[in-house]
């Protein structure tokens, strides 16, 4: 599916940290509710809950959570961006691959965030918006430096096609 030629740079290692702390959190809150009737049963209080519907539901969560935790490092290495001379493109997914190609005359404005993780760990998210709001597309895990370049680049090479229109 990708483009032959086209060497794709990969985003940070760190994502996969960083992703493994925001999907770990919320699969402990998550299990955290699955195991409430669990507790309840187990404390007395709601006797009438069926034991095997009680055991199942937290277990059924733990396994999924972990599940979802496992595949986190390969999601990680299936991201990647590639800047060409008309366009820049963007790919992710392990089942399901996506490469979106933004070319540089569409880029309205580009974006750079970092949230209280990624500043934690150096990373930034660059936006791509377009007029369209189908193909605005995100890179996360970037580096905070490169995101900086990025963000000067895409402008810089976005104004430059515009002006040739």
């Amino acid at each position: 599916m990708d483009p032959e030629g086209v060497p794709f740079r990969r985003v940070s290692d760190r994502l996969t940290t960083l992703r493994l702390i925001e999907r770990g959190l919320g699969g402990l809150v998550f299990l955290a509710a699955a195991s409430l009737p669990l507790v309840l049963r187990l404390a007395g209080v709601w006797g009438g809950y069926p034991a095997w519907l009680a055991w199942a539901l937290p277990s059924a969560v733990l396994a999924t959570v972990l599940w979802v935790l496992a595949l986190v490092p390969r999601q990680v290495r299936a991201i990647g961006y590639a800047e060409r001379n008309d366009d820049l493109l963007v790919r992710h997914g392990i089942m399901f691959h996506r490469v979106m190609v933004v070319p540089y005359g569409r880029m309205q404005y580009v974006d750079v965030t970092m949230g209280p993780l990624e500043r934690m760990l150096g990373l930034s998210s660059v936006h791509l918006h377009t007029a369209s709001p189908g193909t605005n597309a995100v890179l996360c895990g970037v580096p905070a430096a490169e995101a900086a370049r990025l963000r000067e680049q895409l402008s810089a090479r976005g104004e430059a096609k515009l002006a040739g229109l």
